[in-house]
C-alpha cells in the first residue's frame, strides 16, 4: 500500500532543480518540489506550504488543519515510527 505523509516546506535547497527541505514528523527530507511548482507558483512561494510527500516528491498542497488531521491518525496508526 502507497502511503503519503504530510510534511511542512522548510527552506528551497536548490531552486534550479525545484528541491525542498520539508519536516516530516519532526525529520527533515529532501524532497522534489516539481509537482508544485508553476507560473502561478513559484519555488520560493513554497515555503511554509504543508504538503503530501510520496516517495520524495511534494504531490499536493495541503491546509494545516488537513495536514493535523491525517498525523492524528497516523499517529494512531503507528504508520509515522
Amino acid at each position: 500500500m502507497c502511503l503519503g505523509i504530510p510534511g511542512q516546506i522548510l527552506a528551497i535547497k536548490d531552486a534550479a532543480n525545484l528541491i525542498a527541505v520539508v519536516s516530516v514528523a519532526g525529520v527533515k527530507r529532501e524532497v522534489s518540489i516539481a509537482c508544485l511548482v508553476g507560473p502561478q507558483h513559484a519555488a520560493q512561494d513554497c515555503i511554509g506550504d504543508w504538503v503530501l510527500v510520496h516517495v520524495g516528491f511534494a504531490m499536493a498542497r495541503l491546509d494545516e488543519q488537513q495536514a493535523a488531521e491525517m498525523l492524528i491518525a497516523l499517529s494512531e496508526l503507528d504508520e509515522l515510527d
